[in-house]
């Protein structure tokens, strides 16, 4: 079982001016695993997040991806390790189209250099082709290569989110970290993007680990949940068990 852990957190923590904001956090994911992190406003999921993606340097602890620590690694060199993010905020190129906002996130594999690019010598077609079929492969799964052409700026809300996931799967990660993926949402989006994910990790098996705060998706995608509350693990296991466990409803879910 050992040998199918892709992510591993162990006594992970960071400290900002004295404070903890994440203490002691420990955790593994399996390859192809979907996992959810909840937990009430303020109970350090995205500075979870952060540390994970090399934002911030954990101050304790080790994070560890496919047997490889890498604690202090820039989010640059995590994405080439397998780690692909998005944020609570679309942070898309509005300006320009659909698809050259996914080809945009293969920068990393691209080989040709400057000249190459410049006098559109043989190998620079090659490459672009390639990036080009590969993006509209990676649209389709998300049902937006009919708006390949279209400004990134001009989508639907709903089909905005989407493209942002399907920029991260561009990078071809080991590890996806989505971080409320359903923010504004409809129930229709929000059931679009559930298909959408799980097919992304059952095409692909890749480690999807989520924040998210609509429930109705959480227990809909979930296979393991984790609660976080003042930076601690509170409880972790099947998802329709932990949001019964009291303390969870105390601090997370309400009375």
């Amino acid at each position: 079982m050992k040998n199918n852990i892709i992510l591993e957190c162990k006594d992970v923590g960071i400290s900002f001016g004295g404070i903890k904001a994440v203490d002691g956090f420990t955790m593994s994911m399996e390859k192809g695993e979907l996992l959810g992190l909840i937990g009430p406003n303020g109970a350090g999921k995205t500075t979870v997040f952060n540390m994970l993606s090399g934002v911030y340097t954990p101050t304790q602890g080790e994070i560890i991806l496919d047997g490889k620590v890498v604690n202090g690694l820039s989010p640059d060199k995590l994405s080439k390790e397998g780690i692909a993010r998005t944020f609570q905020n679309i942070r898309l190129f509005e300006n320009l189209t659909v698809l050259d906002n996914v080809k945009l996130a293969m920068n990393q594999f691209m080989e040709y250099g400057v000249l190459t690019g410049m006098f559109r010598l043989p190998k620079y077609w090659k490459e672009e082709k390639e990036a080009t079929d590969k993006a509209l492969e990676i649209l389709k799964i998300f049902e937006l290569e009919k708006f390949f052409r279209a400004y990134a700026g001009s989508l639907p809300y709903g089909a905005q989110r989407k493209l942002e996931i399907a920029r991260a799967m561009a990078t071809g990660p080991k590890v996806l970290l989505l971080d409320e993926p359903a923010a504004g949402m409809n129930d229709t989006e929000t059931y679009e993007l559930m298909n959408s994910i799980k097919t992304v990790r059952d095409m692909l098996n890749i480690g999807v680990l989520l924040i998210e705060h609509d429930m109705n998706l959480v227990l809909g995608i979930c296979e393991r949940l984790i609660v976080l509350n003042y930076g601690q693990v509170l409880a972790e296991g099947d998802p329709h068990e932990v949001i019964k466990n009291e303390e969870v409803v105390k601090a997370y879910l309400g009375s």
